[in-house]
């Protein structure tokens, strides 16, 4: 008896069964095999060399059977004839293999007739699944010789995708029928994957052949349409062109693919569709927008000085501040650093610096004014889908500039209003967040788009109506006004330069004295930047041109006479000391958004019932430190504050029609009511600013540059400010702390001793 292992072969009883001659001598010791020799298969749990088996290695059921034929292909043909049980299994020093087996009988529950009829729709399936592997007749010749399922499932035991352990159930199941049932379930499927994977792998190979022939083609055509592009450039389409410009663009993946599905959809549709207009304006948009990077140059720092020197006087601070910015960006090799704020009066320069930053960058500049914006969209863009929708404010001056690195300036931020369509300053965030912006998305282009690389500045008046969200994604950097020396060297340096220049007139024409530009800062313009000053300028000039023109050789100076003629508007009132001082009078600071102003706190006492009367368009917070400012001087002067009780008080700040409020006139109104009630005059030369607490203390105020320059301004000698402003006074023009003496207070009391309402 010859025991031969065997691993991932379907046995079955009443099959035939093909095996190597030299397998059955290795197992056998190298013994010959003859015919009519019996032959015990059995089931190796593993794929084992025959050497390294062991008792344990083999499943307990094997078949039996005897050798039939020996091939002269070197196979032997066995006939199994039925199961065995393994009871033992030894092995011996040779690696050949005893057992101890006892038979395995069957279910006899398989009809004979059915058997025959399953077999030959197998063996019908087993021909055409031949045929769709392309086997031949060799695999026809082999599914002939099947006489019984079993011997089925024994030929297709290598094609079978199945485990030793699925295999080894067939063994197992006594029953005949359910076993037939299991080959055939497991022959079927597996034909049937095979089959699948034949036709997939046939789809897909002729999917790739027509996609390889469509590539080919359409580089044909591609190449011949290039000969006749050259040949006929006049001829050239649109889609054409469009789609050059694609190629050659340098956008993104996600850009790229919306470009070409939108020129798929205007070379389907054509120029006569509806949509052929907006198709084509969107595709001439993001095709002549800059996609490609540009290198970070080196910015030589001294030429940067020199040329915001050129286009700026004064500004110390802020040019230094610009550039630290350059020197960051040299270092870090970045196109941009923080987003800048400017914020200032009206012509302090906030708008004009930034076209000298670009200029001394060497980059493209863009202005971009939100005053009054109030959509969304119009920073994000209109979708594509509305009539006449177009991109946002942001999108198009890059665009414009053509560049996608410039320099831009967004102006008037704190302009911006919020209604039913959405708030701009909210769309804001993500342009001004660095974290963001490289992947901002305009509605309109509907794909990202980097504007990490652009250099926002952004311009306020005031602060106030910035939301806080936006305002912390920015470099608050504060325009200080301009002293009346800065001025006249601002306008004999640049901007009477300028204006000459515009109304054609030369040097040799005309000369404009400091006298002259004086008396214009001095009594034809009430602001902290140069503005209204230069259209003063402006005027001038045009006027004395009539002159120029009608004698070229003539030399005209312009003295404060001249000016006064001129101008066709009267001299604007100042306020400034008043002539004689009064009981309860004192004069004030204020910041307004044109710089800084003085302003007198009036009181009166009236017979009455001891009601408080506020006049002058006082806000709440002004009303507030009346109130406040009352309590205080009650407490402070007991005595006095009982005339009170009979009188109306009434509190009164001049110019009613300008709206006032802040927290800045609490000490002028306490000031002026200790003067009221003690009888004690405040000397006219001497003002005051800082906000006062119930507990005594003057607390610190806001712009206080602008208030003090306004009252150097007015003739004003002693100011009073709160202690803790001290630090401002660095911003403050060493021209105006010449001409004042700057008192800093920390308490009421102190305060009024040191203008003599209260004694020592």
């Amino acid at each position: 008896m010859i025991v031969v292992p065997v691993h991932n072969m379907i046995l079955t009883p009443d099959a035939t069964v093909y095996l190597s001659v030299d397998q059955l001598r290795r197992t056998s010791g190298n013994k010959g095999i003859a015919v009519n020799e019996r032959v015990v298969m059995i089931v190796s749990k593993e794929n084992t060399n025959f050497l390294d088996l062991t008792e344990d290695s083999f499943l307990p059921i094997g078949v039996a059977g005897t050798v039939t034929e020996l091939n002269r292909y070197g196979f032997a043909v066995i006939r199994t004839q039925y199961r065995v049980n393994l009871d033992g299994a030894t092995i011996n020093p040779d690696h050949t293999i005893q057992l101890t087996i006892s038979r395995r009988r069957d279910i006899e529950d398989l009809d004979p007739t059915s058997e025959k009829e399953k077999l030959k729709s197998l063996k019908k399936e087993m021909y055409k699944y031949s045929q769709a592997l392309n086997f031949g007749e060799t695999a026809r010749y082999f599914i002939d010789q099947i006489d019984t399922i079993g011997t089925a499932a024994c030929v297709m035991s290598q094609a079978v995708d199945a485990t030793n352990e699925e295999r080894y159930a067939i063994l197992a199941e006594d029953s005949k029928a359910k076993r037939v049932e299991l080959i055939e379930k497991m022959l079927y499927e597996n034909m049937e994957v095979g089959r699948i994977t034949k036709e997939a792998a046939a789809s897909q190979q002729e999917e790739y052949q027509q996609r390889y022939k469509e590539d080919a083609i359409k580089r044909q055509m591609e190449h011949l349409q290039k000969e006749l592009d050259e040949m006929h450039p006049e001829n050239i389409t649109d889609v054409q062109k469009f789609a050059q410009r694609i190629k050659d663009s340098g956008m993104n993946e996600t850009a790229r693919k919306e470009a070409e599905k939108v020129l798929n959809r205007l070379r389907q549709e054509g120029k006569e569709s509806v949509e052929a207009g907006m198709l084509f304006d969107y595709l001439d948009f993001v095709t002549t927008l800059s996609w490609k990077k540009a290198d970070a140059e080196r910015i030589d720092l001294n030429e940067a000085r020199k040329v915001l020197d050129e286009d700026h006087y004064g500004l110390k601070k802020v040019k230094e501040r610009i550039i630290q910015q350059i020197a960051v960006m040299n270092l870090k090799k970045q196109q941009s650093g923080s987003i800048l704020l400017f914020v200032g009066a009206p012509g302090t320069g906030k708008t004009s610096i930034g076209k000298s930053i670009a200029r001394a960058l060497g980059r493209e500049y863009v202005r971009v004014s939100l005053g009054g914006v109030h959509d969304e969209s119009d920073i994000r863009g209109h979708r594509r889908t509305y009539i006449g929708s177009m991109p946002g404010r942001i999108m198009d001056g890059i665009h414009k500039s053509g560049v996608s690195n410039p320099v831009m300036v967004l102006d008037e931020v704190d302009k911006l209003s919020a209604s039913f369509n959405g708030s701009p300053a909210s769309a804001l965030l993500e342009v001004l967040d660095p974290e963001q912006n490289n992947t901002f998305t305009d509605h309109y282009m509907n794909v990202p788009y980097d504007l990490s690389d652009v250099l926002f500045i952004c311009t306020a008046n005031s602060m106030d109506t910035i939301p806080q969200p936006l305002l912390d994604r920015m470099e608050v950097i504060q325009f200080q006004g301009y002293t009346p020396i800065e001025k006249l060297l601002i306008a004999s340096r640049h901007l009477v330069p300028k204006s000459m220049e515009a109304m054609g007139i030369v040097k040799e024409q005309m000369e404009i004295t400091d006298e002259a530009l004086n008396t214009m800062i001095s009594q034809y313009t009430m602001e902290a930047g140069v503005r209204g000053l230069r259209k003063c300028i402006d005027t001038l000039c045009r006027s004395l041109a009539v002159a120029v023109a009608s004698d070229p050789n003539a030399k005209i100076t312009v003295t404060p006479e001249v000016v006064h003629k001129e101008l066709d508007t009267r001299p604007i009132r100042h306020d400034t000391i008043l002539p004689q001082p009064k009981q309860g009078v004192v004069t004030g600071l204020a910041w307004t958004p044109v710089g800084g102003d003085i302003l007198y706190i009036e009181t009166v006492l009236m017979p009455g019932k001891g009601e408080l009367i506020l006049t002058g368009q006082l806000g709440d917070v002004m009303k507030e430190s009346a109130r406040i400012a009352l309590s205080l001087v009650e407490n402070l002067f007991p005595k006095e504050a009982e005339q009170l009780k009979e009188h109306d008080l009434h509190i009164h700040v001049p110019a009613g029609s300008v709206p006032k409020d802040g927290p800045s006139a609490g000490v002028t109104l306490t000031t002026a009511l200790a003067s009221l009630l003690t009888g004690r005059i405040v000397d006219t030369h001497i003002a005051m600013t800082g906000e006062v607490a119930l507990r005594g203390a003057i607390t610190p105020i806001g712009g206080l540059p602008e208030k003090l320059l306004a009252a150097q301004r007015a003739g004003i000698t002693k100011v009073f400010i709160p202690e803790e402003n001290l630090y401002d006074l660095k911003d403050v023009a060493q021209e105006v702390k010449d001409k004042i003496e700057i008192v800093p207070m920390t308490k009421v009391t102190d305060l009024l001793k040191a203008v003599g309402v209260m004694d020592e």
